[in-house]
């Protein structure tokens, strides 16, 4: 119980800024229809208890499921059994991830399940590779280096329309589902492993798995050929609070099946890793059994107050101060949306409480979250900056891949490995049905391209982590050198002493 209240307080302090930042524009430069603040205040509510309820519950269900599986799999001999369960798994997971669903539902031209499928084998296929990668050691950076590479390559012969949405779907692509889920599989897999960089090994599963979607999505659109259209969705507001209440018992059946079906293949993977390996005990059992219900419950509040409450307040506050005289207000606002926003994803708190877990210590939540924040505030920025003067999105992500990839050599690699799993994490839900809409809805109102000025955000706000949390690792591994240099000297000043005593005696 009281850790219950421990993370409804997380919770609560996480959603509140957000909360106070919507009511304050709406009484001031982007004024909204009493409904829809209604709407954002149950949006709120169910957020609150969402995420208190599912972070508690992924911690005791599926982060213990892929720490075993990641463990049984590390001790298997014959590497192709292990490969063929990352495959089916990371296609399996994918499918059936809410954000992913989210965006493919506001991509036109594209047909959805023809996106979702490409984007699930993009991420089964770097599963595989995450896994060979373990096994063998091999170092985290090259790895990025040689895929994002292949990736601005590919950018060049892809239709311009879809680029954004290729980059976007490598950032949902890692949910709520699937974060705690992988990343437990990866130190699970670290744990069996002999070799000296183990602990570096454990991070860098989804950064690997936020590639695929990319490439695949990139490949799709050269294959396929979409002609890029935009299409301006009607929103629809609620005249009373009954309309408001109304919309939200609407939305809980359509989320709870849909978080069901996101939940069954983990269930399912549950089931036959138990009858085949008895890991768990009746205890261990029962109490994940409790976990994912937590998780399920967590999971239908949070997306319902996303979807049903947040979505339509981030489309008009985007759309009422890009249609006034103070357009450029969308960039100091939007920076200031995105500071708050990261802390309210639910995944976030998972990576962050692993990170401090497996660095005993040694890398805090609160430096992981404040670099975050910092990291999402700017790139929300920048992609306002980008809607207001149509800037293309290819040149900005390569500048900062090329920063984010030339810094890994000189930090710690587990830094590296934390700093691109924290760009697929921070990307998740409340990007997708708050800052996505928030920028759509700024872009209709200023007569741009959603395809190519909307669009792209999501892959910005996963990319800017890679360079704050990669500094932080570098002010870091700079404070270390200067304090064994200053021990180093204090250590060579005392045998100089000693020296000078023992003549002087």
């Amino acid at each position: 119980m009281n850790n219950l209240s421990k993370f409804f307080k997380e919770a609560i302090q996480s959603v509140l800024p957000i909360f106070a930042i919507v009511l304050l524009l709406s009484v001031s430069v982007a004024p909204m229809e009493s409904g829809v603040i209604v709407m954002f205040l149950f949006g709120t509510i169910l957020l609150i208890i969402g995420m208190g309820f599912f972070t508690i519950g992924s911690g005791i269900s599926m982060e213990p499921l892929g720490d075993g599986i990641g463990a049984t799999l590390g001790k298997v001999k014959k590497i192709a059994i292990p490969l063929l369960v990352c495959l089916v798994l990371g296609i399996l997971i994918t499918i059936a991830e809410p954000d992913l669903t989210v965006l493919a539902e506001q991509v036109p031209s594209i047909p959805n399940m023809l996106l979702i499928i490409s984007v699930a084998v993009g991420v089964g296929i770097f599963l595989v590779i995450s896994m060979i990668r373990t096994r063998k050691g091999i170092k985290l950076n090259t790895l990025l280096l040689i895929f994002y590479g292949l990736a601005i390559v590919l950018a060049f012969f892809t239709p311009k329309d879809f680029i954004p949405t290729a980059f976007d779907s490598g950032g949902v692509t890692t949910g709520p589902i699937t974060v705690p889920f992988i990343m437990a599989l990866g130190a699970g897999m670290a744990s069996m492993s002999t070799a000296k960089n183990a602990r570096e090994n454990s991070f860098g599963l989804i950064a690997l798995c936020s590639i695929g979607p990319i490439l695949s999505v990139l490949l799709l659109s050269i294959v396929f050929k979409p002609e890029g259209t935009t299409s301006e969705t009607i929103l629809v507001i609620p005249e009373s609070t009954k309309e408001a209440f109304v919309a939200f018992i609407d939305g809980i059946p359509r989320y709870a099946k849909e978080v069901l079906v996101a939940l069954a293949p983990i269930l399912g993977v549950f089931a036959v890793f138990q009858l085949f390996t008895r890991r768990f005990n009746k205890h261990q059992l029962l109490r994940m059994a409790v976990g994912f219900i937590y998780t399920y419950i967590g999971l239908v509040f949070f997306l319902t107050g996303a979807n049903v409450g947040f979505m339509p307040a981030g489309r008009l506050i985007g759309a009422r101060i890009a249609s006034g005289e103070m357009k450029y207000l969308l960039i100091p606002i939007g920076a200031l949306m995105g500071y708050f926003v990261v802390s309210a994803e639910p995944a976030v708190h998972s990576l962050k409480k692993q990170v401090e877990e497996i660095t005993n210590g040694s890398v805090s939540q609160k430096s992981i979250g404040l670099a975050l924040s910092i990291g999402v505030g700017f790139s929300v920025g920048i992609a306002m900056l980008r809607i207001l003067t149509g800037i293309p999105v290819l040149p900005i992500l390569i500048v900062g891949y090329m920063i984010s990839l030339l810094i890994t050599f000189y930090v710690p690699p587990i830094y590296t490995g934390i700093a691109f799993d924290s760009g697929g994490v921070a990307s998740g839900p409340m990007s997708t049905t708050f800052i996505l809409p928030f920028a759509i809805g700024a872009c209709e109102a200023l007569g741009g391209n959603i395809m190519t000025d909307a669009f792209g955000v999501v892959a910005m706000v996963a990319m800017t982590p890679l360079i704050a949390i990669q500094v932080l690792g570098l002010l870091g591994e700079m404070k270390r050198k200067k304090m064994l240099a200053r021990a180093k000297h204090e250590i060579l000043q005392l045998e100089d002493d000693m020296i000078y005593y023992e003549e002087v005696l």
